[in-house]
């Protein structure tokens, strides 16, 4: 029954939005509330879900300064006129017909130590400088941009959610670090320059040339000469990633990324400076500097800057708290634990059973709840009851925890804060984000599935 309350839940979101034309946060915090008494949830506790820590208050939280400070350095590296140099460099370097291999190899880098949403932000700027310099939609080189981030997050470690799901696992890091990086690698293509070709021949009205998104503002025309060099315009817009790769080579050479016990001061200092909120500070304090005083600009021009680039993502992150509040009403009503009890088992299982089983049970999780993360750490629990009565090694230890991380990235829709984000970056519609988004995440789940059902019929 309520997979029933949660079919119509969703149906409604989608008639306000579409039908009514009501506005998205509005839609998605409404949503949430009818959610929460379809569920049957205690009144006293809808609240909470809804608005508090365990809704948009837990999604907004962690959030807001990665958000709004990523805007702002994307805003004041678009108007040093740092994104034009880099869009007019890569064009130089690879030229028009190669363009999405190199913003997949971009995203890919940064991807691997970013948070998806911080890449999003990140990234957005230089990928739309680039598609008007080149004279093509955002949504023809986004694409590739999206699978190669996305493809990150689901398999890679020090990304959340592998980092999290190998930990409770007791799967090897540097192994699923190194097979992690051929199915990335895999879907990342698969689902950017392979499905473009597909997505623009099923939904071309959603690959139209703009030189205007909402919430990356008007791109302008600058002098080449009068730009900042490329190799501070790129160092300015992946700052942030620099204290991430440090943390992320000294924790695996270091302590074999585990958390120690009782860690260094080292530790704690490299640990400190990697966290996304203070390494976006400290980031956004850099591009001040780079992009605004060392430009000759005076705080008033600099405080501009700020200013545009936090009205153009204030919109997002408040449509990401909505997705946030809808995902703390299915946590908290105890729906993936429901889909979680669906899968329990006891009987023997091959190897290969033992991983489409890991994947299926994350990708009904995702589905129903919206998170990858939450879907990926649930199944876990599921997955280890498993384990329990099954001959298992190390390797199929790996191969199970990224087959959680392919189910976990399956059919993003409406309760998954991604699926708005995307929606409002590439500026679609929710029909088109569903032809788009919805489909790639897809595409990212299945490939994954099928490389490392071959690794685990070679290797476990």
């Amino acid at each position: 029954m309520a997979f029933v309350m949660l079919f119509i839940s969703i149906l409604i979101l989608l008639l306000l939005i579409t039908k009514l034309k009501l506005n998205t946060f509005v839609s998605l915090v409404i949503t949430a509330f009818i959610l929460a008494l379809l569920l049957g949830m205690p009144p006293m506790k809808i609240p909470n879900a809804v608005l508090g820590s365990e809704g948009m208050g837990n999604i907004l939280g962690s959030n807001a300064v990665i958000f709004i400070f990523g805007g702002m350095i994307g805003r004041l590296v678009a108007d040093a006129g740092g994104s034009y140099r880099i869009a007019k460099t890569l064009i130089d370097w690879f030229g028009l017909k190669r363009l999405q291999w190199a913003v997949l190899l971009a995203s890919f880098i940064i991807g691997i130590s970013m948070i998806f949403g911080v890449g999003m932000v990140l990234l957005i700027p230089i990928v739309f400088a680039v598609a008007i310099e080149a004279g093509v939609p955002l949504l023809y080189l986004g694409i590739s941009m999206t699978a190669a981030l996305s493809s990150a997050q689901g398999f890679l470690p020090p990304q959340p959610a592998p980092t999290a799901v190998a930990s409770q696992l007791h799967a090897n890091v540097g192994l699923m670090l190194i097979f992690g990086l051929l199915v990335a690698v895999i879907t990342a293509v698969v689902a950017g320059p392979m499905f473009t070709t597909l997505a623009k021949r099923y939904a071309p009205d959603a690959f139209k040339f703009t030189d205007h998104i909402e919430a990356v503002g008007e791109m302008k025309e600058y002098d080449l000469k009068e730009t900042p060099g490329f190799a501070l315009s790129v160092l300015t817009s992946v700052f942030p990633l620099i204290f991430m790769i440090i943390a992320t080579v000294y924790k695996l050479v270091v302590t074999g990324g585990k958390t120690p016990l009782h860690p260094s001061m080292v530790y704690q200092i490299i640990d400190f400076l990697a966290n996304p909120a203070v390494a976006m500070t400290i980031s956004l304090i850099f591009a001040i500097y780079t992009m605004g005083i060392l430009q000759g600009k005076d705080m008033k021009v600099i405080g501009a800057s700020l200013n545009e680039g936090m009205a153009a993502v204030s919109g997002i992150l408040l449509i990401v708290g909505g997705g946030g509040a809808l995902r703390g009403v299915l946590v908290t009503s105890g729906l993936s634990n429901q889909v979680a009890q669906l899968f329990q088992s006891n009987g023997a299982m091959s190897p290969l059973a033992i991983v489409f089983f890991a994947w299926a049970v994350a990708s009904l999780l995702r589905i129903a709840v919206g998170s990858a993360t939450v879907a990926g750490i649930t199944a876990v629990g599921v997955v280890n009851g498993i384990l329990a009565s099954n001959a298992t090694n190390s390797m199929l230890l790996v191969f199970v925890a990224l087959a959680i991380g392919a189910g976990s990235l399956i059919a993003s829709h409406v309760n998954d804060a991604g699926f708005w984000i995307f929606k409002e970056f590439f500026d679609l519609s929710v029909k088109q984000t569903f032809q788009i988004w919805t489909v790639l995440e897809t595409i990212i789940s299945v490939t994954g599935l099928i490389v490392i059902l071959i690794l685990t019929a070679i290797f476990a």
